[in-house]
């Protein structure tokens, strides 16, 4: 009756009238304890639904126009974000370089933590940004004591795995504008003595004596008579200091170099835009490594763009927290440390042993988690697995697709009904902090990005690049949580796709092989002008190799390979990367090889099952054994061939692109036997040479 009365007052000769303050306080004072109570309750729930009710993430950009036509040209496309066609150099004034990028996060942060390491079962211990760069600047000062030059031309090499040392030493260099060559720890002797010679480094900064060692057998076999001098991080024994001195390399301790930087202090010699601050070696599926040479300017775009582009979705601040496993040796791994310094926030870096990465993970609780397909790949299986009931499956599932729903509408959160009945025990085991995860690399599959989007609670972004676009050219856009793409051009690149007509593939249809333009391109393979001629054409486009297709909102989905193509006898070109991604999703298969050549009429693969979950999948199919004896089971070889071919048909493969036979091997493709590269792509050559006997004996039994 009091809620009748109140509403009847509010009428004056049939129309609403807003009570004022005296009625307001009057009508309150006349309500009883019990309809006070329940009005305050109302009024708290209101409340706390408007404060933590989910809100859709802002699109930067209409999301059904992703990118915009350059010129007219459909098939040559720039960012929306763009006013114009003028493209991004830098997002902020004082950050054109590298250098500048690390300075400006040390007026952020100061004495604030910038570096982290742990010992085995330890809590992160921190370095700041302070120290980090007054250590930089005491290093380069010792390197240039030593005789190196402040100047572009001067190389250090440095073979080392993650760890706070390779940050000083590479912003060292960087100090006085000297240029880095990484070294990986997987890449042979040859290639080892190609990188050393063509840069004609004489100077290497190691982590372990191991690897000193490895360097020392080269210049002892005359392989690299340039190198002069390692320095070591961690401490090394008499031995060791002997073998150099009997080889003509004097070895020193970094802390000794630092030392001497700090008793014989030089001012900065900061670099310039078009100064090289990298000259990375891709690894490459076949030949030598080519060292592609990057400059400042072109890190300083490249993170720029991806900083502009989540603007309005994740900021990066000083709280912020990145976990350093990826190799430090990749632009990949590099660009993100460069944006998480540019604005103050902390690195913490693994222990160095893979499988100790989820401890480590859980320690430092990051809130930025860069990774490559292959570990979500596992996530998402370690999540299916650990619901393996039929009920609970069906619980995840309905959960996932509520989940979905919201993705969706925009809706990015871990707060849900579910998150909390299912979810947050599953974000916890990544830390519990998770705001935003980047995958690159290698494509992934759509149903696992949705799926742990919906599940991980956090933005999860898909990038696509090379290390000769410094890293990255086209993002996902954000409120985009569409899968199957790689998002439209990043704002420092024009990309367009150029006819491939052999594959029938046509820049008029939208398809076609990616070219890339703009101030994240390099400048070219060092001392390799043939190569270089290769990648670059005489406009400046860098043409990548892949094939790539324009959606209709302006997003790019990768849909060939055009570097591995082949014949097969009867004169059809294959595109063996398409077909293996289609294989892959297969849930018996952790990898695949796909095989042909023009003397052969049909493809055969090499396959390894997933150890994880073989055996339950053989065991669906009746069929009960060991990983091994599996493997060599000739009825389970017939079901993973029939399973590879109906995922083939669905896909809509080609009756020649389908694999007609099949070697199942136990034993994973691994950079340490020599049949992947350090970036995790397939050695093409090395695994045909490692598996000619199997090859052969396929081909021979079809014959008859």
């Amino acid at each position: 009756m009091q809620i009748q009365e109140l509403l009847k007052s509010l009428g004056a000769q049939g129309s609403l009238r807003f009570p004022d303050f005296e009625e307001i306080r009057k009508y309150i004072h006349s309500l009883s304890t019990s309809s006070l109570i329940g009005l305050g309750a109302f009024a708290t729930l209101t409340a706390y639904w408007l404060a933590t009710r989910p809100r859709p993430i802002r699109a930067p950009c209409d999301l059904e126009h992703q990118s915009v036509p350059v010129q007219g040209d459909p098939s040559c496309r720039r960012s929306a974000l763009l006013k114009d066609e003028t493209l991004l150099d830098f997002y902020y004034k004082d950050t054109k370089t590298a250098y500048e990028m690390f300075q400006r996060g040390l007026r952020i942060s100061g004495e604030g933590p910038c570096l982290g390491f742990r010992k085995p079962k330890g809590p992160y211990e921190w370095i700041s940004y302070k120290e980090v760069s007054d250590q930089a600047e005491f290093f380069g000062s010792g390197l240039l004591h030593r005789g190196c030059l402040p100047s572009p031309d001067q190389f250090i090499g440095i073979f080392a795995q993650n760890r706070p040392e390779w940050v000083v030493a590479e912003l060292a260099c960087y100090t006085y504008s000297m240029a880095v060559v990484p070294l990986y720890d997987t890449l042979g002797e040859e290639a080892m003595v190609h990188i050393l010679n063509i840069a004609e480094i004489s100077m290497v900064i190691c982590d372990k004596p191991e690897k000193a060692g490895t360097l020392l057998a080269n210049v002892e076999k005359s392989l690299t008579p340039g190198l002069k001098t390692i320095i070591l991080m961690n401490s090394c024994d008499a031995a060791l200091l002997e073998r150099g001195r009997n080889c003509g390399v004097e070895i020193l301790q970094f802390r000794d170099i630092m030392e001497q930087g700090r008793q014989n202090h030089k001012a900065p010699v900061p670099p310039r835009p078009e100064d090289l601050a990298v000259v990375c070696f891709t690894s490459g599926t076949t030949g030598k490594p080519k060292g592609a040479m990057i400059t400042h300017g072109n890190i300083a775009s490249n993170t720029s763009s991806v900083i502009k582009i989540l603007e309005g979705s994740f900021v990066i601040r000083q709280e912020d927290v990145t976990i350093s496993y990826l190799p430090l040796a990749h632009m990949f791994e590099r660009m993100i440390q460069v944006s998480m310094f540019c604005h103050g926030a902390r690195v913490g870096f693994y222990q160095g042993d893979i499988q100790l990465l989820m401890d480590d993970i859980k320690t430092l609780k990051p809130t930025f988690f860069p990774v490559v397909p292959r570990l979500l790949n596992r996530i998402y299986d370690k999540i299916l697995g650990s619901f393996a009931s039929p009920l609970r499956r069906a619980v995840l599932q309905y959960a996932v697709r509520w989940k979905q729903a919201e993705l969706s509408s925009g809706i990015v959160r871990n707060n849900s009904f579910w998150d909390l009945l299912l979810f947050n025990r599953i974000q916890a085991s990544l830390g519990g902090n998770l705001r935003f995860i980047l995958t690159a690399s290698a494509p992934i599959s759509p149903s696992v990005l949705t799926f742990l989007r919906a599940v991980l609670g956090c933005l999860i972004f898909e990038g696509y690049g090379q290390t000769e676009c410094t890293a990255g050219c086209t993002f996902s856009m954000p409120g985009d949580w569409t899968a199957g793409h790689v998002g439209a051009p990043l704002p420092c690149a024009l990309v367009k796709v150029v006819d491939i007509e052999e594959m029938n593939y046509l820049a008029s249809n939208g398809e076609g092989e990616i070219c890339i333009k703009g101030p994240s391109v390099f400048q070219g393979y060092l001392k390799d002008a043939e190569k270089t001629s290769e990648a670059l054409d005489s406009q400046g486009w860098l043409h990548t190799g892949d094939v790539g297709k324009w959606l209709p909102n302006g997003a790019l989905k990768i849909i060939d390979r055009k570097k591995h193509m082949f014949k097969l006898s009867q004169g059809e070109y294959i595109a063996p990367e398409k077909i293996e991604n289609v294989y892959l999703r297969s849930a018996a298969l952790l990898q695949v090889f796909v095989h042909g050549d023009s003397l052969q009429s049909h493809l055969i693969g090499i396959v390894v099952p997933d150890p994880e979950v073989f055996t339950g999948w053989a065991q669906e199919k009746g069929i009960v054994g060991s990983y091994d004896e599996l493997c060599r089971n000739q009825e389970v070889k017939k079901a993973i061939l029939e399973d590879m071919t109906r995922l083939g048909k669905e896909a809509g493969l080609k009756s020649f692109e389908q694999v007609k036979d099949l070697y199942v091997h136990p034993e994973m493709f691994s950079i340490f036997n020599g049949l992947l590269t350090p970036t995790m792509k397939a050695r093409r050559a090395d695994i045909r040479k490692r598996f000619q006997g199997q090859i052969s004996r396929l081909y021979s039994k079809s014959a008859f």
